[in-house]
Order: C-alpha cells, then structure tokens, then sequence
C-alpha cells in the first residue's frame, strides 16, 4: 500500500482530502505531511454552511499526535470560500478546529495530559511550550464551563483557599449535592459572593433557587450571604467551629507555658481526638491535664463542645456556653460569645448536619491546580486550572 494513502487512512480524513506528499526524518524523528482537497471540490461556508466554491488557498500547519515516535506535522493549502451572502471566508478543516495549531486528535491528548500532571510537564512531554497549551485548556475548559447548568443546585458551600504564596486567596463555591465545583474568583470579601449570584443567570439559575450556605463565619461571607442570597439558611460548617474550640485550647496552652508550665512536646498530645493519638501522647496527655488543672479543663471544654454538636439539641448547646462563660478560661469565654452571636447558624448545622467537608477535600484538589498554574501571575491560569480538576465538565472534543 502506497505510505499517503496509509497515513491518510490513519487520519481519516474523508471530505475529499488526501495525503498528497510525506517526508520521515528518521535521525530527527520527524514526519510531516502534506494535505490536499480534490480538484473542483466545494466547502461549506462558516457563516451559514452552504457549500460553495474556492476562492484562494492560505498556508496552515498543525501539530499532530506522534507517529511511531516521530514528531508530527500537517500541512495544506486551506481553502476560502466565497460566499454569496457573506464574501470570502476561511473554510474549516475536519481534523482541526479553527485557530489552533494542533488538530482534535493533538488536543484530546493535552487535556487528558493536563489532567493528569502539571502543564508546564506535559509542555515538557510532547515537546511544546506550556503557553500553547494553555490556549487549548483555556478554549475547551472556559466553553464547557460556560454550558454547566446551575437550575438544580440548592445548596452550596464557600470556602476560600489560597492561590499563591502571600495574603492571595479565591474563593470557591460547590454544590453542596453533586461536590462540582460551580465558581472560583479571586478574593474573600463580601464582593466575591455578588460575583457568584452575578454569574447564575448565565447558567440558567438565579440566587432566589439557593436555600442553604454552608461557610466558615467569615463576617464577609455573612453580609455578603444576606444580601445576594437573602432566603438562604446560613449553616455555620461544624469543621470550622472545632477549628476555633481547637485554637481556644491552644491558646491556654501557649499561657501556661508561658507563666512557666513545663508543656515540652505537648502539642500533638493535647490537639486533637483521643482516637486519633498514640499511646504515648495518651499518656503525655493524662500527665499534662492531672499537674494542669486549667488545661484539663480546656480540654474537657473543647470534648463537650463536640458531643454537644453531635447530639444536636439546643438545650446542651446552652449548657456549654454557660459552663464556658464560668470556666475562667478567657478563650472559650470568647469562643462562647462568638457561638452566640452565630447562633441561628450553628443550631442550622445541628438540624441539617450539613458541612463544608466536601469543600475542603476539593481544597487539595485546588491545590494541585495551583501547581498546575505556577509560574503565571494571572489568577485566570489558576481557575482554568480549577475548573479541570474539580468542575466536573463535559470537555466535547470531536474527533475527526
């Protein structure tokens, strides 16, 4: 069989092209070939995909996937078409879209890459620059999140993360049922929850649909919450309210190892659940809270405080707050004052058991992506990146 027409069976051409020339470098493991359409053949107009005839040809080149190994390109004369209605127009070709410099095959190749590893590593495997691939993620990712439909989400969780070393963070919001990461902006403030209810109506939804938020009780969160999604129940996320008893009791650590307790290595044996420790932190543990009284109270505090939530009933909240209030412990004397300013919303946690713990697994997620984008200082890297990782989109690459 003559090599075009094999390499022209494996592209698949049809539509009247050809493989008309074929050149392997085999020291530099390179293959290009040239492509052809038939003489006298028609294409369809861009604009409104009536057939018509040739007007003049232009140059292209794409980057195609690797033939046994060998760097691959094509190359043809892309015909414009001259249309009755709308002049002369670039037609399209079936093995790329127009405006990139790979063909679909090439491209179904860099996101499945890009969904595996770094950019600037899969750049490094096929042997291209990372700012060419990023213009194909940009193109799929940023059209298939624009087609997500938001009409059945209902509750949602907020939670910000970091993008870049320093006081740099974006803030996310998931749906709270299927875990996809709906919207990522750049910020923390109040402004970042307006910029999420401006963006559901360009995906067939409105803020009046959302019923339930589950969020730390970041105080711009809180005001932003109340004002573009004002018929929302606001769910105060139980991590975060054992991430502020937890600070509570370190606090009074710090104090007593400040006023001279002897606490050296007792950081892990007193943070965390007793399930969660060793044997030995164990035993530091039951030493610490019988020559520290206060500590063990601190410790008794921050326990009580999660079989109280676990439980789920308001009367045992009340009790704790008033024990905390007497405790002596000025820690969780203002980790009660701060449960009772956010008490509709923490007594929301205990009725629906809703949290944020969803968000935070996708935070890793996010993590990864950060790694994806470094090396740009445009946030918009970074969401693209977000976006592939944890949007759960439907990426449509047609093959031709």
């Amino acid at each position: 069989m003559d090599a075009n027409v094999l390499f022209g069976m494996a592209l698949g051409l049809g539509n009247g092209w050809k493989v008309v020339k074929s050149e392997m470098d085999v020291a530099g493991r390179q293959l290009k070939l040239w492509l052809d359409f038939e003489p006298g053949s028609q294409f369809a107009c861009p604009t409104c995909g009536e057939y018509c005839p040739v007007h003049d040809t232009v140059e292209k080149h794409w980057r195609h996937m690797d033939f046994w190994q060998h760097q691959t390109e094509l190359f043809a004369r892309v015909p414009r078409v001259r249309c009755d209605e709308h002049g002369v127009l670039q037609a399209g070709v079936p093995w790329a879209r127009t405006g990139s410099g790979f063909t679909l095959m090439m491209e179904a190749m860099i996101l499945l890459l890009c969904q595996q590893m770094p950019v600037s590593a899969a750049a490094r495997h096929i042997g291209e620059t990372d700012k060419r691939l990023w213009r194909v993620l940009d193109h799929y990712v940023t059209r298939a999140h624009a087609a997500k439909d938001w009409s059945g989400v209902r509750r949602i969780m907020i939670d910000e993360t970091s993008t870049k070393k320093g006081h740099t963070y974006a803030t996310n919001f998931m749906d709270a049922d299927t875990k996809e990461l709906l919207f990522t902006v750049e910020g923390k403030g109040q402004e970042t929850i307006a910029a999420f209810a401006k963006e559901m109506p360009l995906h067939a939804a409105s803020p009046e649909q959302i019923t339930h938020v589950i969020m730390d009780m970041s105080k711009a969160f809180i005001a932003g919450t109340r004002i573009s999604f004002p018929r929302a129940k606001v769910i105060f996320d139980h991590f975060h309210i054992m991430k502020l008893a937890g600070e509570a009791l370190d606090k009074v650590r710090k104090a007593l190892a400040r006023a001279g307790a002897d606490l050296k290595g007792g950081i892990w044996a007193i943070r965390g659940n007793e399930w969660t420790r060793t044997e030995q932190q164990l035993l530091d543990r039951q030493k610490f809270v019988h020559d520290y009284p206060m500590l063990g109270r601190a410790i008794s505090l921050r326990e009580c405080l999660q079989d109280m939530l676990s439980i789920g009933e308001e009367s045992g909240l009340k009790w704790w707050c008033g024990w905390a209030d007497r405790s002596q412990l000025d820690p969780f004397r203002k980790l009660s004052k701060t449960l009772k300013s956010h008490w509709n919303g923490v007594l929301a946690f205990m009725e629906t058991r809703l949290t944020n713990a969803a968000m935070e697994a996708v935070n890793g997620i996010l993590q990864i992506a950060k790694r994806m984008a470094r090396g740009f200082r445009s946030f918009y890297y970074f969401r693209i990146a977000a976006y592939l990782k944890a949007g759960h989109l439907q990426l449509n690459i047609v093959h031709a």
